[in-house]
């Protein structure tokens, strides 16, 4: 986590990020201090026991925390037809006293206003809320996954229609606020950008595959009995490999 920042990394368990941010929420409001605690997660993450537990410790403790769901319509290959018979996701937050608020997820303005007015809430002492963006995953879900298997070409394309980044480009050209000079030079920045990013991740893969040890870092403060072992295993080989091939 880059220094000055409260941006948490991203977390591959499903769920468990919504009670890490119920309990910096709840540290928050132990301490008194002026800030919210934001958390993402997906459709598929509210039919996880974390997710309700979150809600329940927020609504009892009253905790500053955002629940943000972003309900792409798919769990991998779950819709989310066959994950809840509720209605919405969000009227789940309602059994926990939470206030709950479904939204078109893509509508830039509308999503903003829905988070603007759920952070001024927390930040007044009115507790937390779950916002559920409705939108949709047009992309596979992973590498790994092959979504013609499980949805149609139809449903896609009825969804690229309300691409929220044409959408939001074709209300600020309407407006007078946006050219298309200006978009190209906006994509051509971020397209250098990514370039130079995945070239600066490249060269620190190269440095990093020469040091295999340091997946023992950043994990905790003081390495366990059976880690440390596994360490000293690995600097063992690695120094009989050097030996060996010079």
């Amino acid at each position: 986590m880059p220094e000055g920042l409260n941006n948490l990394p991203i977390n591959i368990p499903v769920a468990t990020q919504t009670l890490h941010a119920v309990g910096l929420g709840y540290a928050i409001k132990y301490r008194r201090k002026d800030d919210v605690a934001l958390v993402f997660f997906g459709d598929g993450a509210t039919s996880e026991g974390d997710f309700h537990e979150a809600l329940n410790f927020a609504g009892v403790f009253q905790t500053p925390t955002i629940f943000v769901c972003q309900n792409n319509q798919w769990a991998i290959s779950l819709p989310r037809s066959k994950q809840s018979r509720s209605e919405t996701l969000a009227q789940k937050a309602l059994a926990y006293g939470v206030p709950g608020i479904q939204v078109d997820g893509n509508d830039v303005l509308a999503t903003y206003v829905a988070a603007k007015e759920a952070i001024a809430r927390a930040r007044s002492g009115g507790g937390p809320t779950m916002i559920e963006n409705v939108t949709y995953r047009l992309e596979v879900h992973s590498t790994s996954d092959d979504p013609k298997r499980y949805r149609t070409d139809e449903e896609v394309q009825q969804w690229q229609k309300r691409d929220p980044l044409p959408r939001f480009q074709k209300y600020l050209m309407d407006k007078g606020l946006l050219t298309d000079a200006e978009i190209q030079a906006l994509e051509e920045e971020i397209q250098n950008e990514i370039k130079a990013a995945v070239e600066r991740t490249e060269e620190q893969m190269k440095e990093l595959s020469s040091q295999p040890a340091i997946m023992f870092e950043q994990i905790y403060a003081e390495l366990p009995p059976h880690l440390e072992a596994q360490k000293e295993e690995l600097a063992r080989e690695l120094e009989q490999v050097e030996e060996t091939h010079g």
